[in-house]
């Protein structure tokens, strides 16, 4: 276990960058637990002080130095574990451009490479650093990958040590670029984020005071490296506090949800952070006899954001590791993208969450009406907390840019010093997205978030997104909304993964929905559960679906950070490229076109089946 000796005076105020802070510490506090790694969430495997930080930082900095000019873009491509950090670290000890992007995965290669090389032709990439086991799983394509070739590769765990005595200090200024934080693509392409060392170290600074970090904090992370949460608040603010940090990988989160709750348990963890989806996972795979050895007493903020945040699941979270000693006042529910560096807003420490009830009604015309307590036709939005420090948001009206009555519903537009510099080679889309001015009354420059809330006694409140927004007949359905609804209907339909959109279906935009089922679904009535759904959407939303689709898993896809894809969902749901389990229209025609197709694939999975080797 780490040791967490008393804090020493850290000039975290007087340092620009990371690289001064980290320097400071491994000289000041050279045998501190800086990250340990959590093999399959459980079994202590390496771990780092911030000496041994700060050793290795400076030798793949120093093969930087060598290999490649100050402003090259290196890709960081590893499994979760600490030597992306010390990558990380090295980017920056070298003036490089670090971009943390998602390893390629072994079972789902052609899924994954599309996404990375958009990314190395967008930022045009020179070097990777990765590791022998990345390397293993990319041989078999590099033939199909020819950026590859052009590129130079460092396998960190094979480098020589011994090269950090050649390390020079690159003299790097708080304005240059850090780090490119590619954006998850949930209704566009994928985007480079500019960060520059000083939003890095201005938000380090917002979130220790926000989130309530002090020198007895500790945090245990499996959110991706690549995800702006994983790597700010999980993976970079406890170097910035100088408190310890315990690591697992998302796929051992995946496998035993238990085993992140019971990290925070061992390890006595204060802060941990997690999406909507992680919660409910928890509550379902929890087994009482687990809950019998966890002790979440000690969990001060359970960060809640990078989805919708529902609160049914934070609900049913609480009842179901109360007993555990989880607080509902740990609960901290927080909004944030990466244009922002990481938080625009947090619950603070330890006080109760918020929830708005609203009329459902009103909030389809765009206003807030607030009504006391939940009833039929009302609507419960988590809140997202208060404004993170020195950050100011605008609630302005997305066509008109003017700002918003205090209870219209508008997009959510930002300035802060954390706000990043703009998108990488993408001038025209930089100056529509960053430098967005109020007409009404000059205030600027604005982030467009693209998001659309409204605050309320200082807390925000997310309702949806401008592009995924449903308008049928003039009124606005959050897709969110339609897509829970679904999901309460029974059991068999798997939480989390569905997508409610529209299309156009002779001249008016009429509701699709699709919605995957459980893997070990057996005995089920299918075209009992399409009526059900098509009831409880009636019912709940006022809607009459034009179609719903159940599909196999695997259909729904997600961002890196767990945001269903409706752009990607609707896509495929028009080229009928769905693997499809039953499915109602109002017209039978419409969906006809799946059934064929997928009786098509039947037929040649069935030939192929046939041919002997």
């Amino acid at each position: 276990m780490l040791q967490t000796p008393a804090n020493s005076t850290v000039p975290t105020g007087e340092s620009s960058t990371l690289i001064e802070l980290l320097r400071w510490r491994a000289i000041h506090q050279a045998e501190r637990g800086a990250y340990t790694f959590l093999i399959d969430g459980k079994t202590e495997g390496s771990s780092l002080t911030y000496a041994e930080l700060d050793h290795q930082a400076r030798a793949i900095g120093a093969w930087l130095q060598h290999h490649s000019a100050p402003g090259e873009r290196a890709l960081l491509l590893y499994p979760q574990g600490l030597e992306v950090i010390a990558a990380f670290c090295g980017c920056f000890y070298s003036g490089v451009i670090a971009i943390p992007v998602p390893p390629p995965d072994g079972g789902r290669m052609k899924r994954t490479l599309p996404r990375l090389r958009s990314i190395v032709k967008d930022a045009q990439a020179s070097v990777v650093l990765t590791n022998a086991r990345i390397l293993s799983l990319l041989e078999d394509v590099r033939d199909e990958f020819p950026e590859f070739e052009e590129m130079r590769w460092l396998d960190t765990e094979q480098m020589d040590l011994q090269l950090a005595e050649e390390w020079q200090d690159p003299k790097v200024n708080s304005e240059q670029i850090a780090y490119l934080q590619y954006t998850s693509g949930s209704t566009s392409t994928p985007k480079g984020v500019m960060l520059t060392h000083k939003n890095l170290m201005v938000h380090s600074g917002y979130l220790q005071k926000a989130c309530g970090y002090d020198s007895d904090s500790v945090t245990v992370s499996w959110m991706p490296y690549f995800h702006d949460y994983g790597l700010v608040e999980g993976l970079m603010q406890p170097l910035y506090n100088g408190t310890p940090c315990y690591v697992m990988s998302p796929f051992a989160f995946i496998k035993q949800p238990i085993r992140w709750l019971a990290a925070i348990s061992r390890y006595r963890a204060t802060h941990s952070q997690a999406p909507n989806f992680a919660y409910d996972l928890c509550v379902r795979r929890a087994k009482p006899k687990q809950l019998e050895a966890l002790d979440l007493s000690n969990w001060q903020a359970a960060g809640n954001a990078a989805e919708p945040i529902n609160p049914k699941v934070m609900e049913s979270f609480f009842e179901t590791f109360q007993p555990c000693g989880f607080r509902w006042n740990a609960f901290a529910p927080a909004y944030g993208l990466a244009e922002d560096t990481l938080l625009v807003s947090t619950s603070p420490l330890l006080e109760p969450p918020v929830l708005c009830f609203v009329e459902a009604a009103a909030l389809e015309r765009n206003r807030v009406v607030a009504v006391s307590q939940p009833r039929e036709g009302v609507r419960a939005i988590a809140g997202c907390g208060r404004l993170v420090c020195d950050t100011q948001v605008a609630i302005a009206d997305p066509e008109k840019h003017t700002r918003c009555a205090p209870d219209e519903i508008g997009e959510i537009w930002v300035k802060d010093p954390s706000v990043a510099q703009g998108y990488w080679q993408r001038p025209e889309e930089t100056k529509e997205t960053f430098q967005a001015y109020l007409t009404d009354t000059g205030e600027g420059a604005f982030l467009r978030t693209g998001d659309l809330g409204f605050l309320k006694e200082g807390e925000l409140f997310i309702v949806g997104r401008i592009k995924d927004l449903i308008i049928i007949r003039g009124t606005n359905h959050y897709p969110q909304d339609i897509e829970w609804t679904v999901q309460q209907v029974h059991s068999a339909l798997r939480p989390d993964y569905g997508a409610a959109f529209s299309v156009d279906a002779s001249g008016e935009e009429r509701l699709i929905i699709l919605q995957e089922v459980e893997r070990r679904t057996q005995d089920v009535n299918f075209d009992a559960i399409l009526t059900d759904i098509r009831q409880a959407v009636a019912e709940e939303h006022e809607l009459h679906a034009y179609a719903v689709v159940l599909v196999k898993p695997g259909n729904i896809l997600k961002t890196s950070s767990g945001k269903i894809q409706r752009r990607a969902a609707r896509g495929n749901f028009l080229a009928g490229e769905l693997g499809v389990l039953a499915d109602w229209s109002e017209n039978p025609k419409f969906t006809a076109k799946f059934r064929n197709l997928q009786g098509e694939v039947d037929s040649l999975a069935q030939q192929v089946q046939t041919i002997k080797p």
